[in-house]
């Protein structure tokens, strides 16, 4: 049986998730029909809207269904972008997700898009005074609420804030987040209508046991954006194509289910995580735990093993039969250092040498037990790998 411990790379389906599509899947009707079946499927859409926006704090309006966190950050990043001035710069935090980063990527390139990075501090937070001061005269900013590598957060509220003084739409990932930190759209937004602040969130199903290829996007009923798609006209013209009606119901009974339960399952997540490092540390007294230690998502362990290389330990592991990331799975099969750790200061050695352990509800004692376990036969033979490649004896 394997020990999983890779939670923020996917996380097992929900029972409520697979009732509710299974249910839905029952319904046969195009939400967009104006015929009574078509309607019985609109309604069990709009009921996952409403059930969507409660979750996250907007408005059932400002809900895009999407398939995923990467199709809602396109939208997001190159629909708020195209909306605006042409050629305005875009304000990129150092260790964004790739997706985020190759959406930028595609408009500089394409578009020509200036961009304005901004630095992370040693424990992978967002400089929010740098933030600040890259955002007069820009065109779109964007940031992790919380960093999908190293698990430190951000503090949305003065993010948001920031941008909305300067007049600049900004855009939130809280891919890794949902689940796991209270999400309040509205609330990060503040009252009335405004062209700056934040106009959109990213957000995606499978992060929180709802089936892969399904997610949303928020978009501020006041945001200008963009369609990436046409064709239709669904979701305010916003993204086009027959909704995936049981797809939003999995995701909706998913993200309830992980809210309801949100505090509990943290302060448990938080205790095994606690466990881990105390474990880690007293095997390995040179690992370094990257990230702030405290204000972090509760399931996240970012640790770095000097002298190994990280793909070399998650091999080891996984052939002891316990799955481990070396950071975001986006980026599997590449063995280039995490951008995210060479943004802490850290060197290519350092960006090489670290692992991504991340816990979720099925998680338990016996799992961090067992790798600890496995630790330090694992931690032997990276060393040695890494001194064979570097032909030292």
């Amino acid at each position: 049986m394997v020990v999983y411990l890779d939670h923020a790379a996917t996380t097992p389906l929900r029972p409520e998730a697979r009732d509710a599509w299974l249910a839905a899947q029952e319904v046969v009707g195009n939400a967009s029909s104006v015929h009574g079946a078509g309607q019985a499927a609109r309604r069990l859409l709009e009921d996952a809207r409403d059930a969507v926006a409660l979750s996250l704090g907007c408005e059932p309006i400002e809900v895009v269904f999407t398939s995923g966190g990467t199709e809602a950050i396109n939208l997001a990043v190159k629909g708020l972008w195209l909306a605006g001035k042409e050629g305005a710069p875009i304000v990129l935090p150092d260790g964004e997700h790739h997706a985020t980063m190759d959406a930028v990527a595609w408009l500089a390139s394409r578009w020509h898009a200036a961009v304005r990075p901004v630095p992370l501090d040693g424990l992978g937070r967002i400089d929010a005074d740098a933030f600040a001061a890259a955002l007069p005269g820009a065109g779109l900013a964007t940031a992790l609420v919380a960093n999908n590598e190293v698990g430190t957060r951000n503090d949305p509220t003065t993010l948001a804030a920031a941008a909305r003084d300067a007049g600049v739409p900004l855009h939130l990932d809280a891919v890794a987040a949902l689940g796991s930190v209270p999400l309040d759209f509205a609330g990060w937004r503040g009252a009335g209508a405004s062209a700056g602040g934040l106009a959109a969130l990213s957000v995606s199903g499978h992060k929180v046991g709802a089936p892969v290829g399904t997610g949303a996007l928020v978009v501020s009923r006041h945001a200008q954006l963009t369609p990436l798609a046409h064709g239709g006209g669904q979701q305010r013209g916003l993204r086009a194509g027959t909704p995936d009606v049981a797809g939003a119901a999995a995701f909706a009974a998913a993200l309830a289910a992980a809210e309801t339960e949100r505090e509990v399952e943290s302060a448990r997540q938080e205790a095994l995580r606690d466990r881990l490092v105390s474990g880690i540390r007293s095997i390995v007294p040179s690992a370094v735990m990257l990230g702030d230690p405290r204000d972090r998502l509760p399931g996240n362990v970012h640790v770095l093993f000097p002298g190994t290389i990280g793909e070399t330990l998650l091999f080891l592991f996984d052939t002891a039969g316990i799955a481990v990331s070396t950071g975001s799975a986006c980026q599997a099969g590449v063995t280039e250092p995490s951008h995210v750790v060479l943004a802490l200061g850290r060197d290519a050695d350092d960006a090489r040498a670290v692992l991504r352990l991340t816990l979720g509800r099925t998680s338990t004692v016996d799992d961090v037990d067992a790798f600890l376990a496995a630790l330090p036969e694992v931690h032997r033979r990276g060393l040695a790998a890494r001194a064979a490649r570097l032909g030292r004896p």
